[in-house]
């Protein structure tokens, strides 16, 4: 009995001292996944604050500003810090080195931390409270004449910045973009597989040409006439893997696909794509939405789930396309009940003809933000398309008004629901040249109007 007591309680011991050794392993880690772990740096840029008074810190980053030979400015990922130079004749060596730098160059300062002068902080910095005395200084490179200012308020063109990519990634901006991207990259992949027991599988990239689709970049091998695919998408490894008992899937893919300079394409894009077995619709409905919320940035605000849906023909009737934008509330309006009995020529011939319709959509205030000039300016010359504004007293104003009856115009208020300011957009044809005008899949939209 005593024995077994001893047993008992020493295998109590060893689980809280292994319960010990974790919580410690765990408190190392931690500290030691710290941006400025295991670097130069004792802390960041944008990581100082008052608490850090009297602290001696190193810093590391860029030039981000010199400014009358008294402070610099440093930058790195997380924000600035501002640098004050000594002035003291003993420190006149360490002076001439920070006033000599340039902007962008990369230097490593160790100083210590102190509050600013009364009435000298900087409210839209967020170590606007505090600077560090420049006890020392490294220069790891000095930078020259760059092509444009590392300055969110400056412009560059889109191809300058291509041009000098690397540059143009120092920027705030797309720091934060990257980011961005990391962690929510991150997030799903947590989602996914500790959430919903998936698994992360990377398939090949080299790989055999398949039909269909869209052309596919293709790389030569060693073997004369031979050559492999780069793939549009992993379907057919995830189908095979679907065979082969991974019944959940995923992957945070590469695809590449030769379109050529379709606007809206690129030749090479990253996706997350799953695959999963024993499912229905709305269990796939349901991953995404979790998905979705899971690896959204808090910032964003929440993100409300169930998603809206609709069905395909509801989509097609109320605007015209089956991937509508629905920030636009602006659904497609039928007349053809309204005009039926018009004198309107054109209006009559197309109703009378198989399929024949009469559409609109309202633009609440579009009269208003827009003006007249820049509706006739881009529809005047477009057949079938009519122009409908309502002025403030609720008449009409368009080449149509002088052939409605007051009937019928009461009528087309009503039915659209027009108020003064707004703008009518009616086109009369068959169903699928109404939806090309109403929906404006050519050059000029509504939407590009309005924005």
């Amino acid at each position: 009995m005593a024995a077994k007591s001893r047993f008992v309680l020493q295998r109590l011991f060893n689980g809280l001292r292994t319960q010990s050794l974790w919580l410690q392993s765990s408190k190392s880690t931690s500290s030691q996944g710290r941006p400025s772990s295991l670097s130069f740096r004792t802390h960041t840029c944008g990581e100082l604050r008052s608490d850090h008074v009297g602290d001696k810190v190193t810093l590391c980053g860029w030039v981000q500003y010199l400014r009358q030979d008294l402070f610099v400015i440093l930058r790195d990922f997380t924000g600035l810090t501002q640098i004050l130079i000594p002035q003291e004749e003993s420190a006149s060596g360490l002076k001439s080195a920070l006033c000599d730098l340039t902007v962008e160059s990369v230097i490593q300062v160790t100083g210590t931390v102190r509050l600013r002068p009364s009435g000298q902080e900087n409210k839209g910095m967020p170590t606007g409270e505090i600077e560090v005395l420049a006890e020392n200084v490294e220069i790891f490179n000095i930078c020259q004449k760059l092509p444009f200012e590392i300055k969110d308020f400056v412009k560059k063109s889109e191809s300058l910045r291509m041009q000098y990519r690397y540059l143009d990634l120092r920027s705030s901006q797309m720091q934060q973009n990257l980011r961005l991207r990391s962690q929510v990259v991150m997030k799903m992949r947590d989602y996914l597989c500790n959430v919903q027991g998936f698994v992360d599988v990377e398939t090949p990239t080299l790989f055999k040409r398949t039909p269909g689709g869209a052309k596919e970049f293709v790389v030569p091998s060693r073997e004369p006439g031979m050559f492999y695919s780069l793939p549009q998408s992993p379907q057919q490894f995830k189908q095979l893997l679907m065979v082969a008992g991974v019944d959940r899937y995923f992957q945070i893919a590469r695809c590449y696909r030769d379109e050529g300079s379709k606007p809206d394409r690129q030749p090479e894009f990253t996706q997350v794509d799953i695959e999963m077995s024993f499912v229905e619709q709305a269990g796939i409905m349901s991953l995404v939405e979790g998905l979705l919320q899971h690896s959204w940035p808090p910032e964003k605000g929440p993100i409300k789930v169930p998603f809206h849906t609709m069905k395909y023909e509801e989509a097609m009737r109320d605007y015209g396309v089956d991937k509508p934008d629905t920030r636009f509330n602006m659904k497609l309006i039928d007349l053809s009940e309204v005009f039926s009995a018009s004198d309107v020529e054109f209006l009559r011939s197309a109703l009378s003809k198989p399929g024949g319709t009469v559409q609109a959509i309202c633009v609440p205030g579009g009269a208003v933000s827009t003006g007249r000039s820049i509706w006739w300016k881009h529809f005047k010359h477009r057949n079938h398309l009519l122009v409908v504004l309502i002025r403030a007293d609720g008449t009409l104003k368009s080449p149509l008004k002088k052939l409605l009856s007051q009937s019928v115009t009461d009528n087309l208020l009503k039915t659209t629901g027009a108020k003064p300011g707004d703008v009518l957009l009616m086109a009369a044809g068959s169903l699928h040249t109404v939806v090309t005008f109403i929906t404006f899949k050519k050059k000029h939209s509504v939407f590009d109007l309005i924005s």
